[in-house]
């Protein structure tokens, strides 16, 4: 992959990656606790073990993984509504900054595409540096409160206890999707 830093490489998950990813989940949690916008609770949470050992086996968890192999950080997610969900994106705060968030992001675009899916969906906070204006900068954008799935206004109603949903937005990305016809590729913006 083109936008992967040198070193580093992104594969699917094993099971043996589990408790890696939590490591990384935690680690990378700790980087709100400066905002005040989760709860205590809420930075000491975790992707549960039960659902990587559902979501690992259907295909759904990418791990980018450094020069010596070892996990350095994932995306999880998982078919619903009408497309693919963006379930959570976590970089351990050592290996931040080097585009690996990114390069996660563009692996879940692709993997949209592959499964013929006509868009990606996530939840984020909306001002926060490395969350709305970061997946903005990825041609993600926010969905207007009129037109959220059902999913994610449960979503929505999970996450009040922990957070100020106020601060929150679900955006939406459309995905490439080849012009048979015509031999060209169609970006997000036609």
């Amino acid at each position: 992959m083109s936008d992967l830093p040198e070193g580093y490489s992104i594969t699917s998950a094993e099971l043996d990656d589990i408790p890696a990813l939590i490591s990384v989940d935690k680690a990378a949690s700790a980087l709100f606790e400066p905002t005040g916008l989760l709860t205590a609770e809420a930075l000491a949470d975790h992707v549960p073990a039960e659902v990587l050992e559902i979501e690992i086996p259907a295909g759904n968890v990418f791990v980018a993984r450094n020069q010596h192999d070892w996990t350095i950080g994932f995306a999880l997610i998982r078919p619903r509504g009408s497309g693919l969900y963006l379930d959570q994106v976590s970089v351990h705060p050592d290996h931040g900054q080097k585009g690996l968030g990114r390069a996660l992001v563009i692996r879940t675009l692709a993997e949209a595409e592959n499964r013929k899916l006509p868009h990606v969906s996530l939840s984020t906070f909306r001002d926060l540096a490395w969350n709305g204006p970061f997946y903005a900068s990825l041609g993600f954008r926010e969905i207007p409160r009129d037109n959220l799935e059902p999913y994610m206004v449960e979503i929505e109603e999970a996450q009040k206890p922990f957070m100020d949903v106020t601060k929150r937005c679900f955006m939406r990305r459309k995905v490439r999707r080849s012009l048979f016809r015509f031999g060209i590729r169609r970006t997000p913006a036609d």
